[in-house]
């Protein structure tokens, strides 16, 4: 069955509510588990177009990890950058800035420990136990890591900003599918309308925080030419700052500002003076 916007507006509200006052353990745990499951889905469409030789085949099928994770009720950064903002702008009862912070936190130390545990994992299968040089998989994630680093820090402030740009835009498809699946009862609708905007991130390249949780440190492991620093600097902190930009701004609030907060409509009379043309 559809859900009407409005309805959902309030489901997200709802949603960031309730992350705000999840313990400590469950939202860690929920937060491991989403990051792993990504992780694993990243490894997965990268293994599917370096066999392939098709990208657009793996972006097709990277979707399956988000479904996975959003119906198993984990938790991604990208997602509750922007439902919790909701919960405090709604002035919901006892969430505050602090409440909201502690969630961010615990959900990106989370997200880290389970894309880090796919990548470690991942980077021994690649290099059967690390006795042997990376397989075709491997060094295609090596050279993902150093394109997405030093390759934005060759250009400078230009590189930059493009990263920035590629987060925000990232997280505006990102949190349009976590918005999505609130527009169906069914687990097949959810899937479906989750499916479209994330096949959309992937194939153009945008920047996800989690997703690149994996790559890089992944990258790293199997010898790629860039370090921590170039990292942290030229990919991570960047794209979680423009991932936040795109879902509170694009998904969060636009949808807040129109389907829950929802301005009067026009009386016929100024509706009609409006459309007509003064003489």
């Amino acid at each position: 069955m559809y859900v009407t916007p409005k309805d959902f507006a309030k489901k997200m509200i709802d949603a960031g509510e309730a992350k705000v006052f999840m313990s400590t353990k469950d939202t860690v745990i929920r937060a491991y588990m989403a990051g792993a499951i990504l992780a694993l889905a990243a490894a997965f469409a990268v293994t599917v177009a370096v066999n392939t030789g098709n990208f657009l085949i793996g972006a097709l099928l990277f979707p399956v990890g988000f479904c996975m994770l959003y119906l198993l009720g984990f938790d991604l950064l990208t997602g509750v950058f922007t439902l919790v903002p909701l919960a405090l702008l709604d002035k919901r009862r006892g969430v505050t800035v602090k409440g909201m912070l502690r969630n961010w936190g615990l959900v990106f130390v989370g997200n880290f420990g389970g894309a880090f545990t796919v990548a470690v994992f991942m980077a021994i299968i690649f290099t059967t136990g690390f006795s042997t040089e990376p397989n075709a998989v491997g060094q295609k994630i090596g050279v993902i890591g150093e394109s997405r680093t030093v390759g934005y820090a060759a250009a400078g402030w230009a590189g930059m900003l493009t990263l920035f740009i590629r987060a925000v835009m990232c997280n505006w498809m990102v949190s349009t599918g976590v918005v999505a699946a609130m527009m169906s009862d069914s687990v097949s609708g959810k899937i479906m309308a989750m499916w479209m905007p994330i096949l959309v991130f992937f194939y153009l390249g945008f920047e996800h925080s989690i997703v690149n949780m994996f790559l890089f440190p992944s990258g790293l492991l199997l010898g790629g030419n860039f370090t921590v620093v170039d990292y942290l600097l030229w990919n991570e902190i960047p794209t979680v700052i423009g991932n936040l930009v795109g879902g509170v701004t694009f998904v969060g609030a636009m949808i807040y500002a129109t389907h829950h907060k929802t301005s009067p409509e026009l009386g016929r009379d100024e509706a009609t003076a409006i459309a007509t043309p003064a003489e």
